[in-house]
C-alpha cells in the first residue's frame, strides 16, 4: 500500500510539495482554509528573484534548483510560466549586483535607465503567471491522484487524520498561531491590476519606496508594499501611490486599476523552517514555511528538500 501524507496548505509551497510527492508514488492530500484567489500566493508578483528570506547559506541553493526546473516548465505552453527580462535598479547609488547572478547572464546597464533611478542591472528570470500557474499545480497534482479538501481549518496538526502517515506543514504566515511561531511576521504586500502595457521587460527598484511593475500575459501588476502588519484590507491610498509611482517611473499616463490584491509574505527572522519534527503521536512532521517574499522562487527547491526528508522519514 502506497504511504500517505498530508499538506496543510494550498498557497505555492504546499502545491508545489504536493505534486512532488504525489508524482513519485505517494498518496497525497492537501488540506486548506483557503485555495486559489483566496491565498497569499494569489497576490504575488511571482517573478523569480530571491527576496525578504534567508539565511543565504541554504536559500540561494534552493532558489537555484527552483530557477533551473522553472526554465523546463517555460518549455509548457499551459504552464503559466515564462522567461522575462528583469531589470533591478536603484534610486541610491550603484548597484550591487548579488554573486549568484553573473553566472546566470546578469549585466549591469550602462544605457537605457530610467530617470527615477541612477544605476542597474538585468537578467532573464522565470515568471509565473498566478492566474495560469497555480491552476496548472493543481491540475498536475489532481492528473497525479492528489485530492484537495478546501474550507479545512486545521486548529492543530495533531488533528490530521491519523491516517496519514507524514504531514507537511505548508501554511506560510498561518504557521504563526499554528505551531505558535513568535519568530514569523507579516510583511504585507499590496499590488494594483492594471491593463497591459507596452513594456517589454519588468522593472524592480528594492529602495524605499519599494516599487515594481510585472507585465504578464492579459495584464500588469503594479507594487508594492512591504510593511510589518497584518491587514489583509485593500488600502485605496496605497494603490493609488502604487499605481502614481510605477508611472511616473515608466513615463506612462496613470492607468484604470483592474483589480487590487493584499498578501502576507511569511518573514520569518531566523530564515526558512525547513526541517523534520515529529507529532505528538509519533508520526513524523516536516515544517517548510517562512519564505518570506521569495515563496515561488524557493518553491522547487524547498519541496525536493522536503522530499528528501520524507524519504528518509519514511524508508523509501
Amino acid at each position: 500500500m502506497a504511504q500517505t501524507v498530508a499538506i496543510v496548505g494550498a498557497g505555492v509551497a504546499g502545491l508545489t510539495c504536493a505534486v512532488l510527492l504525489a508524482e513519485r508514488g505517494y498518496r497525497t492530500a492537501i488540506f486548506a482554509k483557503q485555495i486559489g484567489p483566496g491565498t497569499t500566493s494569489a497576490a504575488a508578483a511571482a517573478i523569480w528573484y530571491p527576496y525578504d528570506a534567508g539565511p543565504p547559506d541554504r536559500t540561494i541553493a534552493w532558489a537555484l534548483e527552483t530557477y533551473h526546473t522553472l526554465l523546463d516548465l517555460a518549455r509548457d505552453a499551459g504552464s503559466g510560466v515564462s522567461i522575462i527580462e528583469l531589470r533591478t535598479f536603484s534610486r541610491a547609488g550603484e548597484i550591487e549586483i548579488p554573486e549568484w547572478a553573473p553566472p546566470l547572464g546578469a549585466r549591469r546597464l550602462r544605457s537605457e535607465i530610467p530617470a527615477a533611478f541612477v544605476s542597474g542591472f538585468r537578467l532573464n528570470v522565470p515568471l509565473m503567471d498566478t492566474t495560469i500557474y497555480l491552476d496548472y499545480l493543481a491540475q498536475r497534482f489532481a492528473y497525479a491522484g492528489g485530492e484537495i479538501h478546501s474550507n479545512r481549518c486545521v486548529a492543530k496538526l495533531e488533528d490530521v487524520n491519523p491516517s496519514f502517515d507524514l504531514v507537511i506543514n505548508c501554511t506560510g504566515i498561518g504557521a504563526r498561531a499554528l505551531v505558535q511561531d513568535s519568530d514569523l511576521e507579516p510583511h504585507r504586500g499590496q499590488i494594483a491590476i492594471v491593463p497591459r502595457i507596452d513594456l517589454p521587460y519588468a522593472v524592480v527598484c528594492n529602495d524605499s519606496p519599494l516599487m515594481y511593475a510585472i507585465p504578464r500575459t492579459k495584464d500588469c501588476v503594479f507594487g508594492g508594499t512591504n510593511q510589518l502588519s497584518d491587514d489583509c484590507t485593500v488600502d485605496p491610498l496605497a494603490t493609488a501611490r502604487i499605481v502614481a509611482e510605477c508611472s511616473r517611473v515608466l513615463e506612462i499616463n496613470k492607468l484604470d486599476v483592474l483589480g487590487e490584491r493584499v498578501g502576507l509574505r511569511p518573514f520569518r527572522r531566523s530564515g526558512v523552517r525547513l526541517e523534520r519534527a515529529q507529532l505528538c503521536d509519533g508520526r513524523p512532521l516536516i515544517h517548510d514555511y517562512g519564505h518570506g517574499g521569495s515563496g515561488f522562487t524557493f518553491s522547487w527547491g524547498c519541496s525536493e528538500a522536503v522530499a528528501a526528508i520524507a524519504a528518509a522519514a519514511m524508508g523509501k
